[in-house]
C-alpha cells in the first residue's frame, strides 16, 4: 500500500568516522530543509528553554546597561530638570510601552514580535514588503545596539583613570570595539545557554554595584541638605514655573528614548522562555505568563534605577561635567563611584560597566537570531542556511565590524540611529495592538492604544527631525534587506516549495493501478483549469496524443493546479503543503490540487509519484502563448506564466540524476 506522505531524510550513519560531526555539521546546526525537517546529524541538537528570570537577564544586558549612559543623556537634554524628564520616561514606560508589549506577548508568542501582528493586516506582497521594512528598522535597532554598546564599553575602558595614557585615541577605541564584537560572536557560536549564563552573572553584579553607588550618593545628599535646596532654587531660576518644567520634560522625551530599548527584544526571545506543563503550540500560556513577568520585572527594576540615578547625578555632579569632554559625559554613575567610593571601587564599577555594555550586544544578537530565521527563509528571501544560528552569527558580526569602522566607534554618531530603530519598533507595536483591539471590538483599549501610538509617533518624528542620520542609516538597512531578499527570492524560485505532498484515497488508488500496469509507464497531462465540459478534456487528450505521439490505448492522468484562495495563502508565500485529490470528470481521471505556484507544485507531485510508485513519470505540456519575458514575470509574481520550462528547471534543480528525473514533454 502506498504511504500518503513520504519524507526525504538523511539516513543515520553508524560508523565511527561519520558519527563524529564535521566542522560543516557543527556550523550548520539547526538548519532545516524545505520540509521543515532538520538536515543531517547536526539537526538533532536544540537549545533548551530557560526560566523567565534568566532570559530577563539576557534581554536586560541591553536594557539595564543603559544606566551606563542614560543619566548623562538626561542631564544633557534637560539640565537641572533631568529627574522630572526621567519621571516622564518612566511613566511612558510603565503606562504605555509595558501594556503594549504585554499584549504583543499574548498575540505573538512565537518570537516574531509585533512584526508578525502587522504582517497579518496586509495580504499578498504588501504584507511581505511591510515586514521587510520593519525588519530593516529592527536590524538598525539591534545592530546599532551591538556596535554602540561595544563602542561605549571601549570608551569606559580607555577613560578609566588607571588606564595608561598611551592607551587612548580613536585608533585604540576602534580596535578594542572590534575585539569586543568578535568576542561576543564567539560566545554565540558556542550557543544560547552559554550567553544566558554569562548574562545572569553580569546583570546581578552590575545591578548590585549600581545600588551601592546610588545608596552612597543618597547618603551624601542626606548629609548635605543644602545640595537639594541649591538644586531646587537653580531649577526654578532657569525654568520659571511648574508648567514650563513639565512642558520641557515632555518635549525632551524623544532624546531619552534609549532608556526603553529592551521591550522588542523581550518578546523576540520568547521561544527561549520555559513554558508550563499545560502549554500547547497554539496557546502556550505558561510561556506567555513568563514573558509578562519578564517585561514587568525588568521595567520595574529599570524604572527605579532610572529615577534614583537621575536624582543623584543631577544633584551631585556639576552641569559642566556632563558636557562633551567632561569627566561625567556618558559615565555619570561611574563618576560618582570614583568620587565617593574611591578608585579601587570605581575601577571595579568601570569593569562591570564595560562587561555589561559589551554583552548588551548579546540581547540584540539574540533578537536578530530569533527574528530573521522566522521571516526571510519562510519567504524564500534568504538562503536555506539562514535558518541555522551560527552562519547568521558570522554574518551579523561582519556587519557590526563594518558599522564600527564606518562610524569610527563613535558613540554619539550612532545614537540617532539607535533611537530611531527603538522608536519605530515601538510605533509598530502600538499600532499592531491598536488594530488587534479594533478587531476584538474593545473600544476602551482602542482609544488607549491609539493614544500610545500617537505619543510614540510624535517622539519618532521629533527624533528624526533632530537627528536625521538615524533614519538615513535605517533606510540603508531597509534597502539592503529589500535588494538581498528579492534577489534571493528570484534565485530560489526554481526550488521545490512543498513541505509535504499528500494524496487522498482516490488519487492513491489510481497511482497504485498505474504502478501495477504492465506498460510500466505513468503518463500525466498538465491541464489548465477551464470550462468543465467533456469536449474540453477529450480535446486535450486527442491533442496530446497527436502532438506527443502517445499510443491511443495508453492511459492518461490529468493534473490540474488551482490557485489557492487569498484567505489561505498567496503567491507571495514560499512554502506550502500540497494535498492532491482524485476527481473523475466526464470519464477522465484528474489529479487536482491547490497551490501558490503552478510549476513548483507540479514538480513536487511528480517527484512524490516517482518515490511512491518507483516509476519515473512522463508529463506533457503545451507551450504558453505570449511574450516569454512577461510570462516569466508572471511566474515570479503570481506563480503562473512559463509553466513547462519552469517545471523542467525545478525538476533539474531537485534531481541531479537524469535517469531518476521525471520526463518533460512540450508540444
Amino acid at each position: 500500500m502506498l504511504s500518503t506522505v513520504r519524507s526525504r531524510t538523511i539516513s543515520p550513519v553508524t560508523n565511527d568516522t561519520a558519527a563524529r560531526p564535521s566542522l560543516r555539521d557543527w556550523f550548520l546546526t539547526g538548519m532545516t530543509d524545505i520540509r521543515g525537517t532538520q538536515v543531517g546529524p547536526h539537526g538533532s541538537e536544540s537549545e533548551k528553554p530557560a526560566s523567565w528570570w534568566r532570559v530577563m537577564c539576557l534581554t536586560g544586558v541591553d536594557y539595564f546597561s543603559t544606566l551606563g549612559y542614560q543619566p548623562a543623556i538626561a542631564a544633557l537634554a534637560a539640565g537641572l530638570i533631568a529627574p522630572f524628564a526621567t519621571i516622564v520616561l518612566v511613566l511612558l514606560t510603565l503606562c504605555c510601552a509595558l501594556p503594549v508589549y504585554r499584549r504583543v506577548a499574548r498575540e505573538s508568542f512565537k518570537g516574531s514580535g509585533s512584526i508578525a501582528m502587522l504582517e497579518r493586516t496586509l495580504p499578498y506582497w504588501w504584507g511581505k514588503l511591510l515586514v521587510l521594512a520593519l525588519l530593516g528598522f529592527a536590524a538598525t535597532d539591534f545592530m546599532i545596539t551591538m556596535t554602540l554598546s561595544a563602542a561605549d564599553a571601549s570608551a569606559h575602558a580607555l577613560e578609566n583613570p588607571l588606564t595608561p595614557h598611551w592607551f587612548s585615541g580613536t585608533g585604540w577605541q576602534i580596535g578594542v570595539t572590534l575585539f569586543l564584537l568578535a568576542l561576543l560572536a564567539v560566545v554565540f557560536l558556542r550557543g544560547f545557554r552559554e550567553a544566558i549564563g554569562i548574562a545572569v552573572v553580569l546583570v546581578a553584579v552590575y545591578l548590585a554595584l549600581n545600588a551601592v553607588v546610588i545608596v552612597v550618593a543618597f547618603l551624601h545628599i542626606g548629609a548635605q541638605p543644602v545640595v537639594v535646596h541649591d538644586w531646587w532654587s537653580a531649577m526654578f531660576r532657569q525654568n520659571g514655573n511648574w508648567a514650563q518644567i513639565i512642558g520641557i520634560s515632555l518635549l525632551v522625551f524623544p532624546k531619552l528614548a534609549l532608556g526603553m530599548s529592551g521591550f522588542e527584544t523581550g518578546v523576540a526571545v520568547m521561544p527561549q522562555i520555559k513554558g508550563g506543563p499545560h502549554d500547547t503550540p497554539k496557546l502556550p500560556m505558561g510561556r506567555i505568563r513568563g514573558t509578562k513577568r519578564l517585561l514587568g520585572t525588568a521595567a520595574a527594576i529599570m524604572s527605579a534605577f532610572l529615577i534614583t540615578s537621575s536624582i543623584t547625578t543631577t544633584l551631585l555632579i556639576p552641569q559642566k561635567d556632563f558636557q562633551a569632554g567632561g569627566p561625567a559625559n556618558g559615565r555619570a554613575l561611574a563618576y560618582l563611584a570614583h568620587e565617593y567610593l574611591g578608585s579601587a571601587f570605581g575601577s571595579f564599577y568601570d569593569l562591570s560597566t564595560i562587561l555589561i555594555l559589551w554583552f548588551a550586544g548579546a540581547s540584540a544578537m539574540a533578537g536578530l537570531l530569533n527574528l530573521v530565521p522566522r521571516y526571510l527563509p519562510r519567504y524564500g528571501m534568504a538562503p536555506q542556511w539562514a535558518s541555522a544560528v551560527r552562519p547568521l552569527v558570522v554574518v551579523f558580526a561582519l556587519i557590526a565590524f563594518l558599522i564600527t569602522i564606518v562610524f569610527r566607534a563613535n558613540v554619539d554618531a550612532q545614537g540617532g540611529a539607535y533611537a530611531t530603530g527603538v522608536l519605530v519598533l515601538m510605533v509598530s507595536a502600538a499600532f499592531a495592538v491598536t488594530v488587534s483591539a479594533f478587531r476584538h471590538k474593545q473600544r476602551k483599549r482602542i482609544w488607549a492604544f491609539g493614544f500610545v501610538t500617537v505619543a510614540f509617533l510624535y517622539s519618532t518624528v521629533v527624533n528624526v527631525i533632530e537627528r536625521p542620520d538615524g533614519v538615513r542609516i535605517a533606510a540603508l538597512f531597509i534597502l539592503a534587506i529589500l535588494v538581498i531578499s528579492l534577489v534571493s527570492r528570484a534565485k530560489r524560485s526554481f526550488e521545490l516549495r512543498a513541505s509535504s505532498v499528500t494524496f487522498d484515497p482516490v488519487a492513491e488508488a489510481w497511482l497504485q493501478e498505474e504502478a501495477d500496469d504492465e506498460s510500466g509507464v505513468i503518463r500525466i497531462v498538465a491541464h489548465e483549469p477551464g470550462p468543465d465540459t467533456k469536449d474540453e478534456y477529450s480535446g486535450k487528450s486527442k491533442s496530446e496524443r497527436y502532438f506527443s505521439h502517445i499510443p491511443q490505448g495508453a492511459r492518461l492522468l490529468f493534473i490540474e493546479v488551482l490557485p489557492k484562495p487569498r484567505t489561505q495563502e498567496d503567491s507571495s508565500d514560499f512554502v506550502e503543503q500540497l494535498v492532491v485529490r482524485g476527481i473523475e470528470k466526464h470519464g477522465y481521471r484528474v489529479l487536482q490540487l491547490e497551490s501558490i505556484s503552478v510549476p513548483n507544485a507540479i514538480a513536487a507531485v511528480l517527484l512524490e509519484i516517482r518515490d511512491q510508485t518507483g516509476i519515473v513519470p512522463n508529463v506533457y505540456f503545451q507551450w504558453n502563448e505570449g511574450n516569454p519575458i512577461s510570462n516569466m514575470a508572471r511566474f515570479l509574481l503570481d506563480g503562473t506564466g512559463e509553466i513547462a520550462p519552469v517545471t523542467r528547471e525545478v525538476l533539474r534543480e531537485a534531481e541531479k540524476n537524469p535517469k531518476r528525473r521525471p520526463i518533460v514533454h512540450v508540444s
